[in-house]
């Protein structure tokens, strides 16, 4: 069956965006991972053709984007995993409305807005992933979310059609929205932005990046912000408050520069990862009794 499954997907992707045993390692931005049984990347024709294959014949199918939320166990990915990526990655703008394509990287669409001197992404300028997966799970930085921009979004719907929807009917909230629930796949999405002074725009940008470098592991590989933001609490300073910033086991760190972000330093497991980030819950729920709830999605055998 398997070879038939490989066979299959060739057809329908193209063999040249077909992998088998494809290490998720070079898919997330932890850089850790085993293998995926199936890997796929398909365009925009071929997606719907993906799932649908997989669906009627029960495999495991998971999309993925830039992978810059994910924590991949070391044990790999059972079934086909479809990356919605650089073969999904159109950016048109027209006046004040941006189009982009779910695989397209929040960096190249804020700068693809800058030069076209629009403002309200510059937020979203460093944030090392997919616009798709971003709404998702409503990213946001720096006092900016895809809430405020995003006004549709068009979806592969769980029985394989294609519908377009309202940003509101995806209940856009503190790092959450309906489409995995529904099980949606953002195919593409449409930003309201306004004019601006492109000088300002680019300053801006300038701001947020020094402020990224300054006080986030930008160097080392990570998933950004492990947690999320408990309610009236920072999660940094109370993992920082518990005395864990620095503290590792195995190859995975709490970072010295930032206590919000775990860091692979290099050869981390997603096993020691896993580990860390449960040590840290722990201790900061016996210190504090406030439970920290995991930005970061695991995927995967562990």
């Amino acid at each position: 069956m398997s070879a038939c499954i490989y066979e299959e997907l060739c057809r329908i992707a193209g063999e040249r965006f077909v992998q088998c045993g494809e290490p998720m390692s070079r898919h997330t931005t932890f850089r850790v991972g085993g293998p995926a049984e199936y890997f796929v990347a398909p365009d925009r024709e071929s997606l719907p053709g993906v799932t649908a294959f997989c669906k009627t014949n029960d495999i495991p199918c998971l999309i993925i984007g830039n992978g810059s939320n994910l924590l991949c166990g070391d044990g790999g990915v059972e079934g086909v995993v479809v990356e919605v990526g650089k073969r999904m990655s159109d950016i048109q703008i027209n006046g004040t409305r941006v189009t982009a394509e779910a695989g397209a990287l929040l960096s190249a669409i804020a700068a693809k807005a800058a030069a076209a001197g629009l403002t309200g992404f510059e937020f979203a300028a460093g944030i090392p992933g997919s616009i798709g997966g971003a709404a998702v799970m409503n990213a946001g930085a720096y006092g900016g979310e895809m809430r405020d921009v995003l006004t549709e979004a068009e979806v592969l719907t769980e029985d394989g059609e294609i519908c377009t929807f309202p940003a509101d009917d995806l209940q856009l909230s503190y790092r959450h929205s309906v489409i995995p629930e529904k099980q949606y796949i953002v195919l593409r999405l449409s930003l309201e932005l306004q004019r601006g002074v492109q000088e300002d725009i680019y300053a801006y940008m300038a701001e947020l990046k020094e402020k990224r470098v300054s006080k986030q592991p930008l160097e080392y590989p990570s998933a950004g912000s492990t947690f999320k933001r408990p309610e009236g609490y920072f999660a940094g300073k109370l993992i920082e408050d518990a005395g864990l910033k620095g503290f590792s086991r195995g190859g995975a760190q709490v970072s010295e520069k930032h206590s919000g972000f775990v860091i692979n330093t290099g050869h981390a497991t997603a096993e020691d990862i896993r580990m860390l980030m449960a040590h840290v819950q722990q201790t900061v729920r016996e210190k504090y009794g406030v439970t920290l709830e995991p930005e970061v999605k695991f995927i995967g055998s562990f």
